[in-house]
């Protein structure tokens, strides 16, 4: 019998050369990769000082110097071999690592792909030794050299050996601002370290170590600009019980950008891109952002390493929480609360000091003005007079505003004289006190430090959200039983996390039952939401769970239905107020939370100081 010729294998090893220019295309996507990689390995050898010199964008020349702990002469051929590391040795160090760098594979990929050369002297070694590798041919050439204690990398001619990865390099303008992106990022995640950043010789950025608050904030204006640092909340919340701590800086949002280009998230130090880190912020600053705006944010969380994977992608960027949910709220929460806080008294406190102190005593309109001059809709002054008023005259005309309130105004005139500042007749109260009407949309209050303009309906529609809100959340979500239930229709996965979460369902006005393997059944559903499609609500609160682990969208849809019952609730313009309605409007503002935008986002009050307006009158120049 004869035997078949046998087939030649279609199956062989790839070569160590080329498995690292493979690795590569993962690591090393541009300058800005080989950058990120470098400075990660400054940074866990302990540099407090690093020099980075680029030319042409980095394509020509990446040259990084540390004064870091340094790589000693027997290890530095090992240093360019691909899975060679210091950071782990068992599976166990993964598990909660806390470098920045682990894989083995940066050295290595960037290797395969320029000319390195890695010269290094550890403290206690004498001499400083010196190894190069260029290209395919990965045989590195060792050689003694002269150097200070740390390591340099110099990296020049990226891709030359692969035109075709060249080719999709773009201009080094372009090319250049992604390596500074990755130098501003660890410039954020490590204020004790000095960086130094030079482009063709011309140096861009020379930040000494921060270590004070002040330090910190001079850095972060270098960084990302002066009106961030000035419009910035500080954020410092910790939960003892979870083991969790979220710091660092959020915008207000009047300070929204139309970009998601200044927003830094740190796990343990190593800046990241989650969905729900993003999902979270978003949530806080639903309701006080305007449309299609972003928040700008500098936030650091820190946690229990083994409650987080890191190994997720090669890059480091993406994580993985094991408690994503708990994650999710804290930060949520934490969030809220901050901006909740933001009161007129602590954004005028944070604004500069201004050098003028109105004297609200003698400062008024003259009486002598024709009251029909104001007349005609277009600028209203009421009768009273303009300076601040009396305790006794504040509290005979302050339940005129109980007419804003119909359906409840004995419980809100009686709110409003509680919430009357204790020094609003001998002192004034952070927005001051009325002077008129403008085109009966607009108040223009007189403070200490000059003028405050507010916007009557918008502020008016915050306070009664935030009143309505705050009723709900007293007497909890009401549910409606359906005369004929829902049948839905899911998938056996979807079936099992609704049973599993039945009682959060129930929380928010709910009521569900499972009557099949992949069949839910729809019996109560919150008041509020009667007439919405209730359907496509639970799958969604589904797809939050199984994505991010929690769900707000009950939640939301409920308050976008007070959002519109409020404005249209609110004071609209043209409405003639008195002047005690006003100051009243001023003190609510004053007391309510997020009262500084409205529901859709807009801001409520905007302040003018003496200085600016001298500005605008060239006075005292």
């Amino acid at each position: 019998m004869q035997k078949e010729p046998s087939q030649p294998s279609s199956i062989h090893l790839l070569t160590p050369q080329l498995a690292n220019q493979i690795a590569a295309g993962e690591v090393v996507e541009r300058p800005a990769s080989v950058v990120k990689e470098l400075l990660e390995n400054s940074l866990d050898a302990g540099a407090r000082s690093v020099t980075l010199e680029v030319e042409q964008g980095g394509v020509r020349l990446i040259r990084l110097r540390d004064d870091g702990s340094g790589v000693s002469k027997d290890d530095l051929p090992l240093a360019l071999s691909r899975h060679a590391t210091s950071k782990i040795t068992v599976l166990e160090d993964l598990e909660a690592v806390m470098s920045l760098g682990f894989r083995g594979e940066a050295l290595a990929s960037i290797s395969s792909v320029s000319r390195l050369t890695l010269t290094s002297r550890p403290r206690h070694q004498q001499q400083a030794w010196s190894v190069t590798a260029e290209g395919r041919d990965m045989e590195p050439e060792m050689a003694p050299a002269a150097h200070p204690h740390g390591s340099t990398v110099e990296v020049r001619d990226l891709f030359f050996n692969t035109p075709a990865r060249r080719k999709f390099l773009r201009t080094e303008k372009t090319e250049f601002n992604h390596l500074e992106e990755v130098v501003r990022r660890l410039a954020l995640s490590r204020f004790d370290v000095s960086f130094t950043l030079t482009h063709n010789a011309r140096t861009l950025y020379q930040l000494r170590p921060a270590i004070s608050e002040l330090e910190r904030e001079r850095r972060l204006s270098q960084l990302l600009g002066q009106p961030f640092i000035e419009h910035a909340l500080v954020v410092d919340m910790q939960a003892e019980a979870s083991g969790l701590r979220l710091y660092g800086w959020i915008t207000q949002p009047t300070h929204s950008r139309s970009q998601a280009d200044q927003q830094y998230f740190f796990v343990n130090g190593r800046i990241i891109k989650d969905k729900v880190v993003s999902h979270a912020v978003r949530q806080a600053y639903q309701d006080v952002l305007y449309n299609g705006r972003h928040p700008a944010f500098v936030l650091y969380l820190e946690l229990d390493p083994a409650l987080v994977d890191v190994n997720v992608h090669p890059t480091k960027h993406e994580v993985r929480f094991r408690e994503s949910r708990l994650v999710h709220d804290f930060i949520y929460r934490s969030l809220h609360r901050v901006i909740a806080q933001m009161t007129p008294a602590s954004v005028l406190e944070q604004a500069a000091p201004m050098p003028h102190q109105v004297d609200m005593a003698t400062s008024a309109v003259p009486a002598n003005v024709p009251e029909q001059t104001f007349s005609q809709n277009r600028f209203y002054l009421p009768p009273q007079a303009t300076s601040a008023p009396s305790a006794s005259a504040v509290q005979r005309q302050i339940a005129q505003y109980g007419q804003l309130y119909p359906s409840d105004s004995g419980a809100v005139v009686a709110s409003i004289n509680e919430a009357m500042p204790a020094d609003a007749v001998d002192g004034t109260p952070p927005l001051g006190f009325a002077l008129a009407q403008l085109h009966g949309v607009y108040i223009l209050s007189q403070s200490t430090t000059g003028l405050i303009l507010v916007d009557m309906h918008a502020a008016h529609e915050r306070i009664v959200y935030e009143r309505m809100k705050q009723a709900l959340t007293d007497e909890r979500l009401r549910s409606q039983p359906l005369l004929v239930p829902v049948s839905l229709s899911v998938s056996r996965r979807e079936a099992d996390l609704a049973e599993e979460q039945l009682d959060l369902f129930a929380r928010l006005g709910f009521g569900l039952q499972r009557l099949g393997d992949e069949t839910l059944v729809i019996r109560e559903v919150p008041v509020y939401l009667a007439k919405a499609d209730v359907q496509q609500l639970v799958r969604d609160v589904l797809a939050d769970l199984f994505e991010l682990g929690d769900s707000r969208r009950i939640e939301n849809h409920i308050n976008e239905l007070l959002g519109t019952m409020a404005c249209h609730g609110a004071v609209r313009a043209n409405r003639q107020l008195t002047q005690a309605e006003m100051n009243a409007l001023l003190r609510d503002m004053e007391q309510t939370e997020r009262s500084g935008q409205c529901n859709h986002g807009r801001p409520t009050w905007v302040p003018l100081s003496m200085t600016e307006l001298d500005k605008l009158f060239l006075r005292g120049q």
